[in-house]
C-alpha cells in the first residue's frame, strides 16, 4: 500500500503562484510512477502532470504546459507540483496519484492505484 498526502492548496489571484506538495509513504518511491490530476466542480477529473520513477521523463496537459512543472524529492519521498501563471480555470481539487511495476508517464485515471485525499486550490480574477 501507499499513502498519499497533499498540502500547499489555498487561494491566490490570478497571475499567482502554489506550490503542492505530496509526501508518499508505504513503498520504495523511486519505483513509483507519479501524477497529479484535477477536479473542477460539474467536471470531470482531468490530467495535469506525470513524472516516471527517475523523474526524467515529464508530461504535462497542453493547458498546464509553460506554467506548471513537476518535480520529486527522493530524499524526502515528496512529489511536489509548483504552479506559476494561475488562472480561474485552474480552480479544482488536485489529486497526487502513484502506480508501482511499471516505469512511464502516465495520463489516465486507471493507470493510477494510489490517490491521494484532494487539496483545494482556488484561482480568483
Amino acid at each position: 500500500q501507499v499513502q498519499l498526502v497533499e498540502s500547499g492548496g489555498g487561494s491566490v489571484q490570478a497571475g499567482g503562484s502554489l506550490r503542492l506538495s505530496c509526501a508518499a509513504s508505504g513503498r520504495a518511491f523511486s519505483r513509483l510512477s507519479m501524477g497529479w490530476f484535477r477536479q473542477a466542480p460539474g467536471k470531470e477529473r482531468e490530467f495535469v502532470s506525470a513524472i516516471n520513477w527517475s523523474g526524467d521523463r515529464t508530461d504535462y496537459s497542453d493547458s498546464v504546459k509553460g506554467r506548471f512543472t513537476i518535480s520529486r524529492d527522493y530524499a524526502k519521498t515528496t512529489l511536489t507540483l509548483q504552479m506559476n501563471s494561475l488562472k480561474p480555470d485552474d480552480t479544482a481539487v488536485y489529486y497526487c496519484v502513484a502506480r508501482g511495476n511499471f516505469d512511464g508517464t502516465y495520463r489516465s485515471p486507471t493507470e493510477f492505484s494510489y490517490w491521494g485525499q484532494g487539496t483545494q486550490v482556488t484561482v480568483s480574477s
